[in-house]
């Protein structure tokens, strides 16, 4: 079970305790906020994609932030596309719903969008669609095996968004 795989890992930091898990559905990103009680853009959701060889790329991402084409392939110099929800099990090792860069079934490629800066805590999936754990952005960052922060998003700065400092 893929939730399993991520106590797991959150063992090794001393932090499996902090997994929180729901009665109700916090598999999209409305869900998880109204679960856990927070704006929808403090929900870091994780978004893979075909990388340039075998395995796959992940950008985690807040809530409200869409990736844009442009800037991806900036970055990465391919186009962005998305997995199909078999690839995302197979490469991560998580369902679509509970998609995390933690506990994966492969070591893949994880990065930061900038679209999460705003908070000081956000709150990711934990490999199941009625999971997540609250963790500041160094914290996600370290669990996560960041290889760093990228500016791959869009509508989370045009659209008169409260860049508030982590308030619900």
């Amino acid at each position: 079970m893929a939730i399993e795989s991520v106590k797991e890992h959150f063992r090794q930091f001393g932090r499996e305790q902090d997994i929180q898990e729901f009665e109700a559905s916090s598999a999209t990103v409305q869900e998880a906020a109204d679960t856990i009680g927070v704006i929808p853009a403090r929900i870091a959701k994780t978004i893979s994609f075909r990388g340039e060889g075998e395995l796959a790329v992940l950008i985690v991402a807040a809530g409200d932030a869409k990736i844009d084409n442009k800037k991806f392939r900036a970055a990465f110099h391919f186009k962005p596309r998305m997995l199909t929800a078999e690839e995302v099990l197979e490469q991560t090792g998580h369902a679509v719903g509970g998609v995390c860069p933690f506990g994966l079934a492969h070591p893949l490629d994880v990065y930061m969008d900038e679209s999460l800066k705003r908070f000081d805590t956000v709150f990711p999936a934990c490999g199941s669609s009625n999971s997540a754990i609250e963790l500041t952005l160094p914290e996600l960052e370290r669990f996560a095996g960041s290889k760093g922060w990228l500016d791959v998003c869009k509508g989370w700065q045009e659209e008169g968004q409260d860049n508030v400092e982590g308030s619900a």
